[in-house]
This record gives structure tokens, C-alpha cells and sequence, in this order.
């Protein structure tokens, strides 16, 4: 009975609990009553979700900010960001590239493994109806497992796209954890080291389309790094952690490197100072002379990797960016698919600022594809990606104003009740593939209409009046010199549209 009543008590909505005299005592009322019960009514409203105390700012309120590393965009960083993508684009397609996009999630098991120590940085997601997903690290390894499934021999790709590290983001230099990648990629067998030149020339020309000529590309060779651990006695299973260590010398000293190796990883003291000898040379064509004559150059590793150099470099050489390239011994690129020639595109800074530092990199991994393949079947790949937020850190800095619209012609008035009209010449401006607008007023005033063109940078101004009707003309004004001209109504867009390119050229 004792069970009964505290059913009874627990029905929703019960505001009384009634005494059965006949089966339930005093004593049990009373204990049902201690009992507290928070049992929802019949179709109860849904409370509103609670934000977690974390992100709540003063009084309780939500606080209102992006995620760690990620950022929103104005207008104006935005049309800086058109623009810059524009140019890579057009250098992309100068190559003969074709553009291809990916998942912003792959299964777990296609990413992992793949980026040596970087793995930790990868964004793991919760099971989502069976499959174990994650954010992409980079387009390199999603590109491998798209060509494995689609069984392409050979592609020469481009992808723009978002990318995701679980990384500790320096947004004043211009890295984050969600950021755009500039990826170009050459899937499949060509004659040796032409698709790798190739890149580097790519990287050069982005560069100079942006204006940024004073840069360095940083070439180096995997299998030159492994002859170099091999000759100075690095067990061959340290190889990758070890090439890790070294790939942070562009940042670190040879001192805190060598001191990871010993005391992090492992290595004998005299193994690391016999390293450290070898990978703080650069050049060019003198340094792999000096090296291919060394007790080096009897390493067969290291001797295929200098002879792919030096035509790496005779390459570059006839496609006219040798001048910007470096034989550097101390660039490793810490990702484990890596096979041969490794990039990495460094900007110097400017007067006395601060360099950005890397803003491309890129290399060769054979056998990538081959880890997707049905049968292992290997496809050779290189590529580049161009890190395309430190260049909009730069570029927003270059570009004090940039048109953040592209209208091309303002259709205004200068007197009242013409609302009808401007509509008509604005859809006729539409229907003819001509970008234009009005203000959204029926009766805004002239030296209102001509300030928002100057403010918007809106090349010409099409204004109808009184007069113009009864004529059948539109007067054109160019925004900038404040030159007018009547034009018949009936080739007025013909008219609107060549002014307005040749005055967008001229602002």
C-alpha cells in the first residue's frame, strides 16, 4: 500500500494528496510528504537550454565571441580575401589546373598516422551513427585517400578550403585553428623532377601576383635527411622523430634542439653534434658539390637525393626563380608521408616588423595513396599549399581600402516621386548583367545619393529627373572626375556599362 500512495503522490500535476482513512495512515501521509518529487507536468515547455557557466559573461548573459583561434570577417577583410583568392586562383588555372572539394570530415582512420607528432592536433568528433569522424588537418591526405577511391592515374588539382588544428593560435600572425588552405597537387608518374619544379615556380608566382617579392623557398630532400641520420649513426627507427626535432629549427635554436634529441628522444650527445654539423648548411649548387664530395656522398640515400637536387635546381634555373631558391639542410617538414623534395615558402619581414614566417609548404609522398589503395597500388604525388591566412595578415595591413562592393552603376534621382522610374532603369541594369543598386527611399536627396557612391566606390551614377523623361535620356556621372553626359535611354546600359568599366579602371 506503501507503494501505491507513492505512486499517487508522484502523479504529475498532483496539488493534493487525499487520504485513504481506510488504508493509509497518518504516519505514511507524513512520510510521503518528506519525499521531493520534481516530476514534470503533461506536455510540460521545454526549458530553454542553459548556457554553461563558462560561457557566460556579466549578469548571466551568453558571452558573445568566437571560438578560440577562429574569427569572423568585415566586409572589407572580406574583399581582400576575394581578391587574394582571385590571383591564386589565376595562377592555379595558369597551370592547367582543375578544381575538386572534399568532406570537411573524414573517418578518423584516413587521418591518423599520417602527421607524425602533429597527430595530437587533429580534431577527434563523437561517434556519429557508427562512424568515428574528424575535422580535416590539411587537403593533402583527404586528396590521397579521393584518389585511391576514384582509382585516377594521373590529376593535376586545385582545392580552397577551411581546414581545422587543435593548435595554441597566434591570431596577430596570423595563425588559427580554422584557417584556408591554398592547395595545388600533381597525382602520377611524370618524368623526374619536372611537377616538383613546378611547384616551386607556383609558390613564386603566387607571391609576386601578391606583390610579396621578398621571400625565400627553402628546398630540401627526405632522402638526403635520412642519408645524413644514416651516415651519423642514428638508428634507423628514430629516423622520423629525430627529423621532427630538426624541423624546428627555423624556430629554435641548435642548442634546444639538440637538447630534445638527447634528453627527449634519446640520442647520443656525439650522434646529434655530427647531425648538427650537417643540417645547419644552405646553398645552392656549391653546397651539393661539397656534399656529393664528402664521406656523405657515399651514402646511396643521400646520393640520390643530391643528384634529385641539382636537377631540382638546373630546373628552376630555366624557369627563372632560382634567385629566390635555398638549398637548405635544415628544412625537414615534420609529417610522416613525406618521400622526397620538401618546400617551405618563407617571407622576410619588412623594415624592422616582424616576419611572419612560413606562408607555403609542400613536398612529395609516394606512397600516400598507396595506404587508401585497394592492392597498395601507388600513385607518386607532390604538391604545395599555400597558407593563405598570413598572407591576408599582410595584405590587410598593404591595403588600407579595398571596394568591398561590386556595384558598377547607382541608379539616383534628384526629384520626388520618380521611385517607379528608378526601378525601371534598375531592372533594366539587371536584366543586361550589369551589377547595380539604389537606395532603398522614395524620396532620398541627390547630394545623398552621389555621397553614398563616393563611400562605396560605386564607379558611375545613372540619374533620372523631369527633363530626362520628357527627353528620353539618362544622364551618366562619373564619381570620381564628376564628368556628366546624356545618353538616349534605348543604349543607355551599353552606354552605363562601358563608362563604368573605364571609370572603375581610372579609381
Amino acid at each position: 500500500m506503501l507503494t501505491f500512495a507513492r505512486a499517487v503522490f508522484k502523479q504529475p500535476c498532483v496539488k493534493q494528496v487525499y487520504r485513504m482513512t481506510s488504508n493509509i495512515t497518518d504516519n505514511t501521509v507524513d512520510e510521503l510528504q518528506k519525499l521531493k518529487v520534481d516530476e514534470p507536468c503533461p506536455n510540460p515547455k521545454k526549458p530553454s537550454a542553459d548556457p554553461k557557466p563558462g560561457n557566460k559573461g556579466k549578469g548571466g548573459k551568453v558571452a558573445l565571441k568566437c571560438p578560440k583561434g577562429m574569427r569572423d570577417y568585415t566586409p572589407d577583410q572580406m574583399a581582400v580575401r576575394e581578391l587574394v583568392f582571385g590571383k591564386i586562383k589565376k595562377c592555379f588555372k595558369r597551370h592547367g589546373a582543375v578544381q575538386i572539394d572534399t568532406p570537411v570530415m573524414e573517418l578518423k582512420e584516413i587521418l591518423t598516422g599520417k602527421y607524425g607528432e602533429d597527430s595530437k592536433l587533429i580534431y577527434e568528433l563523437e561517434d556519429q551513427g557508427g562512424e568515428i569522424l574528424a575535422l580535416r588537418y590539411d587537403l593533402t591526405v583527404p586528396f590521397a585517400r579521393y584518389v585511391a577511391m576514384k582509382k585516377i592515374k594521373n590529376i593535376k588539382r586545385y582545392q580552397i578550403a577551411r581546414v581545422y588544428r587543435r593548435d595554441n593560435p597566434a591570431m596577430t600572425k596570423g595563425r588559427y585553428r580554422e584557417f584556408y588552405q591554398c592547395d595545388i597537387d600533381f597525382a602520377g608518374e611524370y618524368e623526374r623532377m619536372l611537377t616538383d619544379t613546378e611547384c616551386v615556380k607556383l609558390v613564386c608566382d603566387i607571391l609576386k601576383e601578391l606583390d610579396m617579392n621578398n621571400f625565400t623557398v627553402k628546398v630540401n630532400h627526405r632522402k638526403i635527411l635520412d642519408g645524413i641520420f644514416e651516415y651519423c649513426g642514428v638508428p634507423e627507427k628514430d629516423f622520423r622523430p629525430i627529423c621532427s626535432a630538426v624541423d624546428k629549427l627555423d624556430k629554435e635554436s641548435w642548442e634546444a634542439v639538440k637538447k630534445e634529441m638527447v634528453e627527449v628522444k634519446g640520442l647520443d650527445p656525439e650522434v646529434a653534434d655530427k647531425i648538427g654539423v650537417l643540417v645547419q648548411k644552405k646553398g645552392q649548387f656549391e653546397l651539393i658539390d661539397e656534399l656529393e664530395k664528402s664521406d656523405l656522398g657515399a651514402n646511396k640515400s643521400a646520393a640520390e637525393g643530391l643528384s634529385d637536387m641539382r636537377l631540382l635546381l638546373e630546373y628552376c634555373e630555366l624557369f627563372g626563380c632560382l634567385d629566390h631558391v635555398s638549398f637548405d639542410l635544415s628544412l625537414a617538414r615534420g609529417l610522416d608521408y613525406y618521400t622526397g623534395t620538401i618546400y617551405e615558402a618563407i617571407l622576410a619581414p619588412e623594415g624592422r616588423g616582424e616576419g611572419v614566417g612560413s606562408v607555403a609548404g609542400g613536398g612529395r609522398y609516394d606512397e600516400l595513396v598507396g595506404m587508401f589503395a585497394p592492392k597498395g597500388r601507388s600513385i607518386p604525388c607532390v604538391g604545395i599549399s599555400v597558407g593563405i591566412e598570413r598572407l591576408f595578415s599582410i595584405m590587410e595591413k598593404k591595403m588600407q581600402q579595398c571596394r568591398t562592393s561590386s556595384i558598377q552603376v547607382l541608379v539616383a534621382s534628384g526629384q520626388k516621386g520618380l521611385l517607379k522610374e528608378r526601378m525601371k532603369l534598375l531592372n533594366m541594369l539587371w536584366d543586361n548583367d550589369v551589377n547595380a543598386e539604389m537606395l532603398y527611399k522614395a524620396n532620398p536627396k541627390l547630394l545623398t545619393q552621389f555621397q553614398y557612391a563616393e563611400t562605396e566606390r560605386i564607379p558611375l551614377v545613372a540619374i533620372i529627373g523631369e527633363s530626362e523623361l520628357q527627353e528620353g535620356k539618362v544622364k551618366l556621372r562619373n564619381t570620381v572626375t564628376k564628368e556628366e553626359k546624356l545618353v538616349d535611354r534605348n543604349c543607355f546600359v551599353e552606354e552605363a556599362r562601358s563608362w563604368a568599366q573605364s571609370c572603375g579602371e581610372e579609381s
